[in-house]
């Protein structure tokens, strides 16, 4: 069931999950649009998640805006207005001021996660919640699983000390996990749509993203519009019970990230080998963490994690099945 509106601002608005946006050109909801948005998330029930860009909207904008509850996802240049900043790399870390009770997305591609960890540990002593976002997930490969082993170490080693020394933090790499009993998954066309400055709907910002760069227009990602209404063709797809890999994992963290599937498989229920690999990666630092804070006697949640080992369930599935 539908439950939150992502409404994209402007072409331009800041990206917090995988994909990119490189659209330069200002395009800006029209005000009409915004408040027929706001209409439909309040007879639907949904919350409501704004995408700003970087610049400042009309008066009149942020008054319609302030007329219903809702969250500012807002970019590092607006980072003292946002209930959630996203972070473009480490440099716009380093021209913020961080505030208590504030999410933190940092996007950031592999390269620069390995060589920066020390520097992401230094976000994890300023932030009440970091979430990590790999931007160029699909390039992940075998020679990265150790890289990424030892920055999830170091991550751990930073909470486990900050835990420690009796402040709580969050990362989505690894406490998470720890505290999930079933997946928390992103939910784009199962939980979330987004609505886009063009009055369209579409399964996430990535999407549309998409129709806008499609040059000979044979993409068509739309999943309705203000006007026609929602329509997602094969819906059940997007849900995790239809998932058969999804469904059955205990990596509760993953983002399982519906466009990656897409771009990846070409089947939105179905994960990339790529993804699958991080996310048990993270399952395991996450187990190892629990139960390092556990020998110092901190209160953690009763449920553990079991060991595994596999990083991807396909192979698992080709073993059963002699391939």
């Amino acid at each position: 069931m539908i439950q939150y509106l992502v409404v994209l601002l402007d072409d331009t608005s800041t990206s917090f999950c995988h994909y990119s946006n490189n659209w330069k050109e200002r395009n800006l909801i029209p005000l009409d649009t915004l408040k027929a948005g706001i209409i439909y998330a309040m007879k639907e029930n949904l919350n409501i998640q704004f995408v700003y860009p970087c610049y400042e909207l009309p008066v009149e904008y942020l008054e319609t805006i302030d007329s219903i509850d809702h969250t500012d996802i807002q970019p590092a240049c607006n980072a003292d207005k946002g209930d959630v900043v996203v972070l473009d790399g480490i440099a716009d870390a380093r021209r913020i001021e961080f505030r208590a009770g504030v999410a933190y997305v940092l996007r950031t591609d592999k390269s620069s996660l390995f060589a920066e960890a020390d520097k992401v540990c230094e976000l994890l002593h300023k932030a009440d919640r970091l979430n990590i976002v790999m931007t160029d997930a699909e390039t992940f490969n075998d020679e990265d699983i150790e890289k990424y082993k030892d920055v999830l170490k170091i991550l751990s080693s930073t909470i486990e000390s900050i835990y420690l020394s009796g402040r709580s933090v969050q990362c989505n790499l690894l406490t998470d996990r720890m505290m999930l009993d079933k997946m928390n998954n992103c939910g784009a066309g199962d939980t979330t749509i987004t609505l886009a400055p063009d009055g369209h709907f579409y399964v996430c910002p990535a999407f549309f993203l998409a129709d806008k760069e499609d040059a000979i227009g044979c993409l068509n990602y739309s999943i309705g519009g203000l006007e026609s209404g929602l329509d997602i063709k094969n819906s059940q797809l997007y849900k995790l019970d239809h998932a058969p890999l999804c469904r059955k994992c205990d990596a509760y963290q993953c983002k399982r990230c519906i466009w990656l599937n897409r771009k990846m498989t070409y089947e939105v229920n179905t994960p990339s080998h790529e993804q699958c690999v991080i996310a048990h990666l993270e399952r395991n630092a996450s187990r190892e963490l629990l139960q390092n804070i556990r020998k110092h006697g901190e209160f953690m949640p009763e449920r553990d994690i079991t060991e595994i080992e596999y990083l991807d369930p396909f192979e698992i599935r080709n073993q059963r099945d002699g391939l």
